[in-house]
């Protein structure tokens, strides 16, 4: 048990940014591991030139690293934007023209992990109009993640950071995830369990894990406070992913934190290296 038990991929969008995109998976190898994830990289466009995917996918598999999550279009992220799904007019067309081209870059790099962000409320826009585009756009993301053969994710980020987003608990993630496979028939929505978000909005942890471990597709972390490494803050992130390991999940562990002063090579020395390499 403990961390070299776990399945790690490093979020090149929070670490390695120090860097410009193309150089980070090498980055990531140099430093021992084989599974990244990302968020959408082009936070201008929604449908970046076919050049520009090619030159991401030829990074990836030139440092031999594996793609194992990746973000449908978010608007400004990182800024002031957390998903564009749920915007009326604009921002949900973008998000829209988005979910092809995002659905087969993932599949040309063997990615099956699809991750929709809800989107922030809108001032002036009925919530319950917001909510049920969403719903719309959600069944459109997993129809396509369905067709190459990956899950969409719906993640719960943190009230603080993030005052304007709804899914600020795991129950109201959970509750999307269920509506959207109530719509769709296909079951491959599920939750993005941030166990960093999760504990900013004061949830009891381990109960989540109890209660949502089977409905959980993806997991990230990061200690808190500071959104640092394991060990910079005060969760018990190696126990926690015990729980859920002993709850049944088997999947990835999306290591979603910020280096803090260092490079971001020098931010891992919590793990050994012998644990980094995904088996």
């Amino acid at each position: 048990m403990g961390y070299p038990d776990q399945r790690f991929d490093v979020n090149l969008s929070i670490l390695f940014t120090e860097l410009p995109l193309l150089e980070r998976p090498a980055a990531a190898a140099a430093a021992g591991f084989t599974a990244v994830e990302l968020w959408w990289p082009w936070i201008e466009t929604p449908t970046p030139p076919q050049a520009e995917l090619d030159a991401l996918k030829k990074a990836l598999d030139d440092a031999g690293t594996q793609l194992v999550g990746l973000n449908f279009y978010a608007g400004q992220l990182p800024g002031p934007d957390r998903g564009a799904l749920s915007g009326p007019g604009e921002e949900s067309d973008r998000f829209r023209a988005n979910i092809e081209v995002a659905a087969d870059f993932a599949a040309s790099v063997g990615c099956t992990a699809l991750n929709a962000l809800y989107g922030n409320r809108v001032e002036g826009a009925d919530p319950q109009v917001q909510d049920a585009l969403a719903l719309e756009n959600l069944v459109l993301a997993a129809r396509a993640a369905d067709r190459i053969g990956a899950i969409l994710l719906v993640e719960t980020l943190n009230k603080p950071e993030s005052p304007l987003y709804p899914l600020v608990s795991a129950p109201a993630a959970i509750e999307v995830v269920d509506k959207v496979n109530a719509a769709t028939g296909l079951g491959n929505a599920k939750f993005l369990l941030d166990l960093y978000h999760l504990s900013m909005n004061g949830e009891d942890l381990s109960q989540v894990i109890k209660s949502y471990a089977a409905k959980t597709g993806h997991v990230q972390i990061a200690d808190n406070p500071g959104r640092g490494a394991p060990g910079t803050g005060t969760l018990p992130l190696e126990r926690l992913l015990d729980e859920l390991k002993d709850a049944g999940y088997a999947g990835w562990v999306g290591l979603e934190y910020k280096p803090g002063d260092r490079p971001s090579a020098e931010a891992f020395d919590w793990l050994p290296a012998s644990a980094r390499a995904a088996g």
